[in-house]
Formats: C-alpha cells, sequence, structure tokens
C-alpha cells in the first residue's frame, strides 16, 4: 500500500473513496485497475431488478445475458434477497471443518431434485467441473479397475468448462489455450454430436465421457437428436460415467430443469452452478451417487467457502423456485415467443437462428457488422447481449422476463440486423 501524502487525512468512508475517484468514470478505473482478461461492453451497470438494469446515468436496458444463466432468476429476485438477508443476520462461513445448519438441508434438496444420493458443493463451475474430474479419475482406478495414471475422460470439440489450467488442456480454443501450457494429460477430444466417434473413444481406459448438453460458448450448439440417449446407451454398456456439465443449460434455462431432460436422459453425474446461487453468491455442485462421491475421503477434495451457510441458504430458496416448474415454463414459452419474432421478421442481417427454451443464438450475416458490433448497436437499442465466435450473438434473458420484455428484445433484434 502506498503511504499517505504528507499531511493528507486517512479515507474513513466508502463515499469519501468515491469522491476522491470522482474525476475518473467507472470504467476508466476498471479499465486501469484491473487485468485486461475481458473486454466489456462499454456500459457501468449500478443497479438491476427482474430482467432490467440501468447503468451509472440511469439509462436503462434489459438484461439479454443473464450474467451467462446465472441470473435465471432474475436480478434481486425477492425470496432469494430475503434469504440472504435472513442468513446474513445469522451465520455466513464456518468452512467445513465444522458442520452448519444450511449445508444439510441444501444437500437433501439437491440431492432429490436430480434423483441422486449426495452432493458435493464447491463455489465456481470451472471448480465443480475439476472436482469431477477428480471423482471420476478415482472411481475409474477404485470402482472400475483402471490402472493407476492410465484413466481418460472424453471430451468434445467446440467445449467450454472453465478456464482453469487442466479444464483448458481439453479445449480447442486458442484464446483459452495460448501461452499456458504445458497441459495436463488424460484427455480424448471428439467431434461433438459424432456417435461413431464416441463408440469409438471409449475403450478401456475411459473412465467418464464429459459433455454439455447443449454447447454454450460454442454459440448454443444443440446436438442432434438422439445424441444424448445413444451417449447414455453406450456409457452404460461400457461402464463409463456420463457426466453433463449443466452449468448454463441447468435450472430451467431451456425449458426443463435439466437440458438433458429433452432427450430423458439422466447422466451419472450432475455439474451444477451459475443459476444455483441465485446471481447472488457463487454456488456449484457435483451430483452423483455413492459408487461415485463415495470414493473421496476426508482431506482429499475441499473448499474452505464449498457449503457455506450463505450459499446454501440462498440454494435452498432457488430449489424451492425450480420446483415450481413456472421457470421451466417461461422459458419454453418466451423463448419461443422470441425466436418466432426473429425468424418471422426475417431481418437482412440474420443468418440463423438457434437454441432451446429461452437460450438462442443469432448468426449474422458474414460480410456484414461483426457480433461485437451488432451487440454495440443493441445496446444503444437498450438490449444488453453477448458475442462469440465473430458472428453469434447469444441470448439468454432472465427466466422472469414478461412477454412485453421479450417483445422489447424481438424489436431491438429486428431494428438493429434489419
Amino acid at each position: 500500500m502506498k503511504p499517505l501524502a504528507a499531511g493528507a487525512a486517512p479515507v474513513d468512508t466508502v463515499d469519501e473513496a468515491r469522491s476522491l475517484a470522482a474525476p475518473f468514470t467507472a470504467i476508466d478505473l476498471a479499465e486501469r485497475h484491473t487485468a485486461h482478461n475481458y473486454a466489456p461492453l462499454p456500459v457501468a451497470i449500478a443497479r438491476g431488478e427482474g430482467a432490467w438494469v440501468w447503468d451509472v446515468d440511469g439509462k436503462r436496458y434489459l438484461d439479454g445475458l443473464a450474467g451467462y444463466s446465472a441470473l435465471n432468476f432474475g436480478h434481486r429476485h425477492p425470496r432469494l434477497v430475503e434469504a440472504a438477508k435472513r442468513q446474513l443476520d445469522a451465520v455466513t462461513l464456518t468452512s467445513r471443518a465444522f458442520h452448519n445448519d444450511q449445508l444439510g438441508p441444501f444437500a437433501r434438496e439437491l440431492a432429490e431434485l436430480c434423483g441422486k444420493d449426495r452432493i458435493l458443493p464447491m463455489n465456481t463451475g470451472a471448480e465443480a467441473v475439476e472436482t469431477a474430474i477428480k471423482a471420476a479419475r478415482k472411481w475409474g482406478v477404485e470402482v472400475k479397475g483402471v490402472p493407476a495414471e492410465r484413466a481418460t475422460i472424453v471430451v468434445c470439440g467446440g467445449n467450454f468448462h472453465g478456464r482453469t489450467v487442466t479444464i483448458v488442456s481439453f479445449s480447442d480454443d486458442p484464446l483459452a489455450r495460448e501461452g499456458f501450457g504445458p497441459f495436463t494429460p488424460g484427455f480424448a477430444t471428439i467431434p461433438y454430436g459424432d456417435t461413431a466417434a464416441l463408440d469409438a473413444a471409449l475403450d478401456g481406459n475411459a473412465v467418464a465421457f464429459l459433455v454439455e448438453p447443449i454447447q454454450g460458448e460454442a454459440g448454443v450448439v444443440v446436438p442432434p437428436d438422439g445424441y444424448l440417449r445413444e451417449a447414455r446407451r453406450l456409457c452404460a454398456e461400457r461402464n463409463v460415467l456420463l457426466i453433463a456439465d449443466e452449468i448454463q443449460s441447468g435450472l430451467g434455462r431451456t425449458g426443463r430443469t435439466f437440458a438433458s431432460e429433452h432427450e430423458d436422459v439422466v447422466p451419472d453425474v450432475y455439474v451444477l452452478g451459475k443459476a444455483l446461487g441465485g446471481g447472488i453468491v457463487p454456488l456449484s455442485a457435483v451430483v452423483a451417487d455413492d459408487e461415485v462421491l463415495g470414493v473421496f475421503h476426508p482431506g482429499e477434495h475441499g473448499s474452505t467457502f464449498g457449503g457455506n451457510p450463505l450459499a446454501c441458504a440462498v440454494g435452498l430458496e432457488v430449489l424451492g423456485l425450480v420446483r415450481s416448474g413456472e421457470y421451466q415454463a417461461r422459458s419454453a414459452v418466451l423463448g419461443a415467443r422470441l425466436r418466432a419474432a426473429v425468424e418471422e421478421g426475417a431481418p437482412a442481417g440474420l443468418e440463423a437462428v438457434r437454441g432451446r427454451g429461452l437460450w438462442l443464438a443469432i448468426d449474422v450475416v458474414p460480410g456484414g457488422p461483426t457480433g461485437r458490433e451488432t451487440c454495440e448497436r443493441l445496446l444503444e437499442e437498450g438490449l444488453l447481449c453477448k458475442e462469440t465466435h465473430g458472428q453469434t450473438i447469444r441470448l439468454a434473458p432472465p427466466l422472469v422476463a414478461s412477454e412485453d420484455d421479450i417483445d422489447f428484445a424481438a424489436a431491438a433484434l429486428l431494428r438493429v440486423l434489419g
């Protein structure tokens, strides 16, 4: 920390600190003092409610990204905020060195929702994926009988499961990999949606197939009909764990509780995050039966904040919202409404629309404005979106959005793409 200048008084309050920063905007300060691992749109959000946010100047925007599905239930959902406030007045952190009164009820409810025996709570999605990888490898050695150090996990091209070194080791995105080696071995990559390739990859050392039921970062790519069912059959036949990364696709986003349900598939392992914390706290979990999660023993895996009472209290309330079925139904209806409006409007700048539920990707015509430029134009129209892979825009508004909100989004898209 830099010493105070001679005669300078210490900064005692947040308001004083803000007044000292007054000559600089929130964007200026972030650009100067944070690593440039993101390239945000030029908007600084100061407040949110439901499906809408307001910037520091008071301009209102429809949130068309919802924190990559972390805000499925909108900004500051009253039930979730109230649950957080109650827990803030009680206890926020104990660590797993002790029990707390919120973890057990949350674990029971989440395990029941997934139809599994138990959960292993973590914080971020990447942590949950890392946990699933460790569980699969240990299960492979201790239960399946794969020789030590020989276990292979099959993954798909175009995947996005996080950005830790192990996870980017099996990414095929140059931006995620370049300069970060050496990489972790033990992964075999096959084309997404290719059941013949999966069949060939599931050899005797394969312990798991890690797959997104819908690939989000790749551009909301929905696999061919029957792909997940065939993956389920092959994994069961070869004694391989089917691990479904439902971090973005789960908890109502696609019109079902889990995207795997669109093919009536129940994976061996669910990897959950984002919406599980209600957009209030980081909360993730791996959910599986005793045979899988029973391979962990004290000291082999953990997290200081994993399973903390504040996150569990919010997560328990999230599960109550999910169990109502309201948000799954809203996603299906509103997603169909948005997709129909864009497709029927047939703007000149539209190449394709795809997705499931209220999770859509719009490909803009090559040679025109890029995805980033299109998102900047949509920002001016009051709609916040995010591009991926150059010419694709992702749309994932909060599931609390109204029909009027969806019509607002459609109108903005048609104006910009027209």
